[in-house]
Order: structure tokens, then C-alpha cells, then sequence
């Protein structure tokens, strides 16, 4: 990704919207995800949040369908004439509006950057890899976007973490779905490329109404990328709204279980959090009494 370029210069699907009801999540007879509730609306970047082992990636990749629901409900464009059963739908149907980005992919050899962008293309390609006409140039925009287009003919075995993960992120671009799902998508970029793929995201909402949901972990970043967030903890959703309603010190405390304390940044004008450790604690107990 280059600064300044915007997700305007890629192809602009149509938004969806993704709803999923009451889901229940288990993993060996017991429920790690409870009767979650979770919208993502077209042109809108949605934020997932909360502790370790709260479920936020569980819920992602059971409304990618990648991991099993035991009960509730997947539905796209409810309300809508396209109104479609998530569950229902085939595979290559699901793939054509809804993609995700893994925190963990494997890193295959013997083939180039170009080779693992192109798999995004699998949903148009149909039944004995028809042509897909429209692949080349997507595969080429979805690689200068994400700004790994140099790198096209290096073999993906010798680039690096953070490298890797941009090279995955062009492929889930390469579906050209109206829903992005992105499982800490920050995860080994170093501070450039994080706030670059974070622009990205929400470019990816403004200009091409794409409806994405993310996990992040740093509240901050949250904060600054979201129209919404979801906080969970526990399994379940604690909290759902703008990130004014849902970043509050006294809940943020409680779900991760540290005082937690929220400002507004005079420069930005973004809310920013603070978590307050024992160290934080005596040195404002010094500044207090001196």
C-alpha cells in the first residue's frame, strides 16, 4: 500500500449486508460463543473487540462459516429482494460476497506472490477452471492497492511475516466480495504498513461500500477505524455501538479486568485509551504528592 493511494483505483463491489442471529458456538460439547448478535452493514467498518479468549475470532469464522455454528442464524441483505441464507448458499456462492482474512494461513511453496493472489479468483473461475477474463486486471490492481505489485514474481517462501500477510490480504481483495471479515490483520506489520492497511480498510467502506468486520486488539486502533464496535467478553457481546458508547473507562475496566482509562486526543480528536498498571499507578500517587 502506498500512501495517498485509496481503495478508490479497485474494483467497487456492491456492499452487502451480513446478519447473524443468536449464534452459538461450541468446541468440544461446550460453548465458547453464546447467542451472539452481529450486523455489518454495507459502507461501514465494524470493530471487534475484548480480552483474550473472549470469542472474537471464534464469532468471525462462524459467520465465515469456517467454524460450525450450533445454532443461530447467517443471513445476507435481509430485507431485500437479494435476501439470501448465508447457510444455504454454495460455497462459490458464499465466496463471491463474503472473504476472510485468517490470523494464520500457511506459507506454501513453489509458488510466487502472483500465484497466491490469483486463488482469490477461484469463486468466477467455475468447473475445470473455466477463463475468468476479468482476473489478470484485478490481480494486478489488487497488488499495486496492496503494495506488493514488485514483489509479483517472488516466491512467497521468501518473504517476510509482514510481507505475507499483505500478499494474503490481495487475494481476499482478489474475490471482490461486499464483505471483508479480517481476523487482527495488523498482526506482524510493522507501524507504517498498520496504519496503512487501516486506511485501506476504511476506504475499502467509504469508497466502495464494502461492509467490513474486523478484530483488532489495540482499542486505539479500534477507535480510529471503526463506525462501530462490538465488545465482547466472556463469549458473549457485552456491548454494541458507536465507539463513544462503547469504549467507557468503567466497562472497559470490568471486561478486561484493569483499570482502563478514555480520553479524547487534542490532536485528532479520536477517543484513546490507557491501560493503568501498578507502575502507572505509583507514579501518579508521586506526581500527586510532590
Amino acid at each position: 500500500m502506498r500512501s495517498g493511494e485509496r481503495a478508490g483505483s479497485a474494483p467497487r463491489p456492491r456492499g452487502h449486508e451480513l446478519s447473524a442471529a443468536h449464534m452459538t458456538v461450541s468446541y468440544d460439547g461446550v460453548d465458547v460463543v453464546h447467542d451472539a448478535e452481529l450486523v455489518l452493514r454495507p459502507g461501514e467498518v465494524t470493530a471487534l473487540v475484548g480480552p483474550n479468549g473472549s470469542g472474537k475470532s471464534t464469532l468471525l469464522r462462524a459467520v465465515a462459516r469456517l467454524q460450525h455454528a450450533r445454532q443461530g442464524t447467517l443471513t445476507l441483505d435481509a430485507g431485500t429482494t437479494d435476501a439470501a441464507d448465508g447457510f444455504d448458499l454454495t460455497s462459490r456462492q458464499f465466496a463471491r460476497r463474503v472473504a476472510l482474512l485468517t490470523q494464520s494461513r500457511p506459507t506454501p511453496g513453489g509458488l510466487t506472490v502472483r500465484d497466491v493472489v490469483e486463488f482469490g479468483r477461484y469463486p468466477y473461475r467455475g468447473r475445470w477452471g473455466r477463463s475468468d477474463p476479468d482476473g489478470t486486471a484485478v490481480v494486478d490492481r489488487v497488488l499495486a492497492l496492496t503494495g506488493v505489485d514488485t514483489l509479483a514474481a517472488r516466491g512467497v517462501d521468501q518473504l517476510s511475516g509482514g510481507q505475507l500477510q499483505r500478499v494474503w490480504l490481495a487475494s481476499c481483495l482478489a474475490q471482490e466480495t461486499g464483505v471483508l471479515l479480517l481476523d487482527e490483520p495488523t498482526t506482524y506489520l510493522d507501524l507504517r504498513y498498520q496504519v496503512e492497511l487501516l486506511d485501506l480498510v476504511r476506504d475499502l467502506a467509504d469508497d466502495a461500500g464494502i461492509a467490513v468486520g474486523v478484530v483488532l486488539h489495540d482499542l486505539d486502533q479500534a477507535a480510529a477505524v471503526a463506525d462501530r464496535i462490538a465488545l465482547l467478553h466472556a463469549g458473549r457481546v457485552v456491548a454494541e455501538g458507536d465507539p463513544a458508547d462503547v469504549l467507557r473507562p468503567a466497562l472497559l475496566t470490568e471486561t478486561y479486568g484493569i483499570r482502563i482509562d478514555v480520553d479524547t486526543d487534542p490532536l485528532t480528536g479520536r477517543l484513546r485509551t490507557r491501560a493503568v498498571g501498578r507502575h502507572h499507578s505509583r507514579s501518579e500517587r508521586l506526581s500527586t504528592s510532590s
